[in-house]
């Protein structure tokens, strides 16, 4: 009985991973195509990343989507820090429940309802529609990822380190850049990259607050897929992929690294002691 489930728990994961990864194995695969037809392998060739860059519609949409996502990630988790700060910090202040509902509302939120509301917000305000609406309702979606991961991490946080900095003369400020950033920093670092990531994948929200010149990368893609999937499209998405799983790689590497840097600091403390 136990060789029967372990088998199908095998199995069950091998079919999961499958459903979940083979297609983005297949589009990397026939990015690299030599023929046109996408589900018609004709050989290998790079013809079509060359064709890629040529595309200037293409290109300028990546360019938009990738200015986006940088500083709206950037915005949201300086925000989504300070947020989850206050209600780590703060336990009892009068609004909590109404600021930490409208922290974490777009958690929840359909994303049709968020684009729709952020336009007519736009509308009402007589906020012309562009490069910062997108940005704007990137930054209001993707703080609440951030507030989430480093409220998480300041949950297990020893405020004892701060008290003895402020102790010795530190004021807040300097305690916080010097004792609560470095601890943290590993979860504002996930938090930049997730809210990056997000960006990169909005399509909904986008749509309804982009305008003339702010066409992000998402809604050129799903415009041209309407009309038939391209080898382009499977290059570009392939560029995003490797573009996304670098910087996570790279974050993996140093949030390590830092990670063995501490441990060896705390070790030789300890053996100073």
């Amino acid at each position: 009985m136990n060789t029967s489930w372990s088998r199908f728990n095998i199995a069950s994961v091998v079919f999961g991973f499958a459903f979940l990864y083979l297609p983005i194995v297949l589009l990397v695969v026939y990015s690299f195509n030599e023929s046109r037809l996408v589900t018609v392998w004709a050989g290998f060739s790079t013809k079509w990343y060359r064709e890629l860059f040529n595309n200037q519609g293409l290109m300028d949409a990546a360019w938009v989507t990738v200015r986006v996502g940088f500083v709206s990630a950037t915005f949201a988790t300086i925000l989504g820090t300070l947020a989850a700060l206050a209600l780590t910090r703060y336990t009892r202040f009068n609004g909590r429940i109404l600021f930490s509902g409208m922290v974490f509302a777009p958690l929840v939120m359909p994303e049709v309802i968020t684009g729709l509301s952020l336009l007519l917000l736009f509308v009402a305000v007589d906020f012309g529609r562009g490069f910062w609406t997108v940005t704007l309702a990137h930054i209001t979606f993707t703080m609440c990822f951030v507030a989430v991961v480093v409220q998480s991490r300041l949950m297990s946080f020893d405020r004892s380190l701060e008290e003895a900095a402020m102790d010795l003369g530190a004021g807040p400020v300097t305690t916080f850049m010097q004792i609560t950033l470095p601890v943290i920093l590993p979860a504002v670092i996930s938090g930049w990259m997730l809210a990056f990531t997000l960006s990169l994948d909005d399509l909904v929200i986008a749509s309804f607050t982009s305008g003339p010149g702010a066409t992000t990368l998402p809604m050129k893609i799903y415009s041209q897929v309407r009309l038939g999937v391209t080898p382009e499209i499977n290059a570009v998405c392939t560029l995003l992929i490797g573009t996304v799983a670098i910087g996570v790689i790279i974050a993996s590497v140093l949030n390590k690294s830092r990670e063995v840097r501490r441990q060896r600091d705390e070790r030789a403390a300890i053996a100073g002691i």
